[in-house]
């Protein structure tokens, strides 16, 4: 499209434009807005140059733009604006449109229109909002809110509000401990089952807090605090918190063994529910080949035999399982089951001790696993040579419990075993506060008074003593007086039926013992377990090692039994004449294989005095069987070494005298009658020896 030229320009040779028809302004005026809308913008100026020629502006052309600008506004604000410019575009003719010519404004001024608009619109403010159309609608919209009845605020009920938070869809809420202070001072009833729940969250709190806590600086008085939390009803809780600590922090398993040992000591019910529910996990991780929880489960096994609340029967089935068909990841499981629990065995059970390792050192010479595990199997033969002195039986700081005192628990790795785990979920009790009461006796035998009664005892004891002393013979003292006493020994006959039956109904000696262990004996009554036991051995017409074997398994439970045994070996030697010879047999068998074993030390010996004023024909034939068995079982080699041995010297005395010539050939003649003359080869030396220096003398004398 041709331009035409300014009227002060010259026409460069060319002939002169025509010129355009003359129009009125307000057709002009029209025409230039219809154009400018309806012609695209360009932007091909940069704005440098635009810049540039803006500051060369004349002042008739800013005026011009001002009053562009004014047109346009006034344009904008009328509501016929688009209808008009629809009209006046539509009156231009196509000829007219080709032959206009450019609108009046450059390209820049274009721009800056358009960007003026846009701001002006961006500043606008916001349209209000609509008026309501319909009166009569609103009218009855405003009436039936002013008709509308409130709200019922209802008064706060602290039950309720409880029973939402436990009901929502997650099964229970965060209470902040404020609000559920608050709310549990509401709670007054005891026996609703709100305020159960609310105590049963104290005492899951609570326990899980102490364990979470505990070391081996503060385990005394965690131990103290743990006894105030009510152990028999949270039992479940207990199990699963201290299985949940030692699974996730393993180096802590010998403190988490030692509060089970305080514990079982005085609620041997949690003791056994903790070795249960750990068989059971083991079982299942086992099942599962679940490596991590099988590590952890034996661990804390292993060191539940150390404190003897478990039995070691149950750490030798899980070495038989874990090494019977041997893989690297049951014998990792077994090297490190062995470490924690090699000591304990070692001392228990040597033979059983020696027997695992010679499993593994078949394991490891038939290289048939990884290196890395034969590896692991020959450090475990380093830390037996070293007597296991990294990994000891029990901590000398751990060591909190007395061997007598500790109880242990016949929990056997086939065996029918119940988790209980309906104890780890809250049931309501309608008898809770009896249980409570009953609880706190409990724990005030355990700690030796009521925390109340110690802060009031100071003021008060002293006029308590004293009105003690003033009345001896009160209503105490008569109230003992009447005690009534049993002097028909029916509880003695009552107790002796039942380990008869007991005996009698055991399939084989493990089943018999765990048994036994679980008869309540009154103190004092030990010894009639031990004595029923040697009654019904010797009540067999032929000698059964059954009996045996449940005394060997007794003498190796803990050093109480021991002694009990010691004490009924020197109780029937001294009676043995009372009973027959095939009774004497089945006696002397018994004591010989607790002998053999080493279930039973042999300073038990001392008590025999081999002469010929000592003795009779039933204690000599009584001994005569004694060392015939004993010989059966460990061999010629080994019974003189036992006697020979320097540090037993002392209690062998009275088998060999050596005080007087005669008690000694009575003592090699007895020996080498029963065909056991090789031990008395030192007694023969010293005889000879002595009859030597006895003619030297009389030479002397001479």
């Amino acid at each position: 499209m041709a331009r035409s030229p300014s009227p002060g320009s010259p026409s460069r040779g060319r002939q002169p434009a025509r010129q355009a028809p003359s129009r009125t302004p307000s057709e002009s005026r029209s025409r230039s807005s219809s154009y400018s809308r309806s012609r695209p913008r360009s932007y091909s100026r940069s704005p440098a140059r635009s810049y540039s020629r803006s500051r060369l502006r004349s002042p008739s052309r800013t005026r011009y733009k001002r009053s562009y600008r004014s047109r346009t506004r006034s344009d904008s604000r009328s509501p016929m604006r688009h209808s008009d410019s629809r009209l006046r575009s539509r009156s231009v003719t196509p000829s007219q449109s080709r032959s206009r010519p450019s609108s009046p404004l450059p390209a820049k001024r274009q721009r800056q229109d358009f960007y003026d608009s846009r701001r002006n619109r961006r500043r606008s403010p916001r349209p209000r909002a609509l008026p309501d159309v319909d009166r009569r609608r609103a009218h009855e919209r405003a009436r039936q809110a002013e008709n509308r009845p409130e709200p019922e605020v209802k008064p706060f009920d602290p039950k309720e509000e409880y029973q939402r938070l436990l009901n929502l869809r997650s099964g229970g809420t965060y209470v902040p401990p404020a609000r559920l202070r608050a709310l549990q001072s509401q709670m007054v009833e005891k026996n609703s089952q709100e305020y159960q729940r609310l105590a049963w969250e104290n005492l899951k709190k609570g326990i899980n807090g102490l364990i979470n806590k505990v070391n081996k600086a503060n385990i005394r008085e965690i131990v103290q605090e743990i006894f105030n939390q009510n152990l028999v009803r949270g039992r479940g809780l207990f199990a699963r918190s201290i299985m949940r600590a030692q699974g996730a922090s393993l180096p802590y398993t010998p403190i988490y063994a030692a509060i089970a040992a305080i514990i079982n000591t005085k609620l041997p019910q949690i003791g056994e529910l903790l070795v249960a529910r750990l068989v059971i996990q083991f079982r299942k991780a086992y099942r599962r080949n679940d490596k991590p929880i099988c590590i952890s489960s034996t661990m804390f096994l292993a060191h539940l035999c150390n404190y003897q609340i478990a039995h070691e029967i149950i750490a030798l089935q899980l070495l038989h399982l874990l090494l019977e068909r041997p893989t690297d990841d049951s014998v990792e499981i077994a090297v490190g089951f062995m470490k924690e629990v090699g000591a304990f065995l070692s001392k228990v059970s040597s033979a059983a001790h020696n027997g695992v390792y010679e499993r593994f050192r078949a394991i490891l010479h038939e290289a048939q696993l990884e290196p890395r595990t034969q590896y692991m199997i020959e450090t475990l033969f380093l830390v037996r040579k070293n007597d296991y002195k990294d990994n000891p039986e029990v901590a000398e700081e751990l060591d909190l419990v007395e061997e007598d005192d500790q109880i242990t628990h016949m929990i056997g790795l086939d065996d029918e075993l119940v988790g209980q785990d309906n104890l780890n979920v809250f049931r309501f009790d309608p008898e809770y506060d009896e249980n409570e009461e009953k609880y706190k006796a409990i724990r005030d035998e355990i700690l030796g008074g009521d925390e109340d009664d110690d802060e009031t005892g100071s003021e008060s004891g002293d006029s308590e003593g004293s009105s003690e002393d003033e009345a001896p013979g009160g209503p105490v003292s008569e109230q003992k007086k009447m005690e009534i006493q049993d002097m028909t020994n029916k509880n003695l006959v009552n107790l002796r039926r039942t380990i008869y039956l007991t005996i009698r109904s055991s399939m084989d000696f493990e089943e018999c013992c765990h048994k036994l262990l679980r008869i309540k004996l009154v103190e004092g009554q030990e010894i009639e377990l031990v004595n029923m036991i040697i009654e019904c051995c010797s009540q067999e017409k032929i000698y059964s090692k059954f009996y045996g074997l449940v005394a060997e398994r007794f003498c190796k439970i803990n050093r109480f039994w021991r002694l009990k045994f010691m004490e009924a070996f020197t109780t029937y030697y001294d009676t043995i004449h009372r009973y027959e010879t095939n009774k004497i047999r089945n006696i002397a068998i018994f004591f010989g294989h607790v002998l053999a074993t080493d279930a039973m030390p042999w300073d038990v010996l001392a008590c025999v005095h081999l002469n010929e004023d000592e003795t009779n024909a039933s204690s000599r034939i009584f001994l005569k069987i004694i060392f015939q068995s004993i010989v059966e079982e460990i061999g010629m080699k080994a019974l003189i070494e036992r006697f020979n041995d320097p540090n037993k010297q002392g209690f062998f005395e009275g088998l060999f005298p050596r005080n007087d010539p005669v008690d000694t050939r009575f003592s090699i003649h007895f020996f080498t009658a029963i065909g056991l003359g090789a031990v008395t080869e030192p007694l023969r030396e010293f005889l000879s020896k002595a009859m030597e220096l006895a003619k030297a003398q009389t030479s002397s004398d001479h």
